[in-house]
């Protein structure tokens, strides 16, 4: 219980404090959203974006799964609490900007190195880490890589970009030029963020 009480005691700060400051703010935001920015981030405790980033409310919207992973564009079969997300942020918030941010120790790529054996007994963890199976292969087999477990922090941000760019609404805009995307890796350890330049296919400071 006092780890619920450690949260209520959070709300009481922040309806004393911030919510106070900026009432104005939030009484314009109850008549609804228009955030120019998505983030697909990993929903490791660690690596809150609202907190990396300092941002506002209204500022993100902000999509949080196991390892930061972006499905493939399909429309068959299962619920699509991903794509669905993506879908709303692209085509009825009109999104400019979309940022697929990893991180550093990450426990879902951790069990994408280890395979199937290492998530035996859960129901949903082995199919959805699947969705890094071809980097997971390559960097395996790769005996010039010698941290894979970052390299395929790195790589799993490439491929949910790739994947993103599966959806034919998220192509279309980024063709127009009406939508950019975006990957970054936030290190926990040393609290740095390094952004993907697609053009070298490098990470590089923030």
């Amino acid at each position: 219980m006092p780890e619920f009480r450690k949260l209520l005691d959070g709300y009481a700060r922040f309806r004393s404090a911030h919510y106070a400051a900026e009432r104005a703010r939030w009484e314009e935001l109850a008549e609804g959203q228009e955030p120019p920015v998505m983030i697909i981030a990993c929903c490791d405790s660690r690596v809150d974006p609202a907190t990396i980033f300092d941002t506002q409310p209204g500022q993100a919207f902000v999509l949080r799964n196991v390892a930061n992973l972006v499905p493939p564009y399909e429309i068959g079969g299962g619920l699509h609490g991903a794509s669905a997300a993506i879908e709303f942020a692209v085509t009825d918030l009109g999104v400019r900007h979309m940022v697929v941010m990893g991180h550093g120790a990450c426990g879902g790529i951790k069990a994408a190195l280890a395979g199937p054996a290492d998530v035996r007994g859960h129901n949903f963890i082995d199919g959805w880490i699947s969705i890094l199976d071809q980097p997971r292969e390559r960097i395996l087999a790769d005996p010039e890589i010698h941290d894979k477990q970052h390299a395929l922090e790195l790589a799993a941000i490439g491929q949910s970009l790739a994947n993103l760019r599966t959806f034919p609404f998220i192509a279309e805009r980024e063709a127009a030029a009406e939508l950019s995307l975006h990957g970054c890796h936030f290190s926990i350890a040393k609290g740095r963020l390094f952004v993907l330049d697609e053009a070298e296919d490098a990470f590089r400071p923030a």
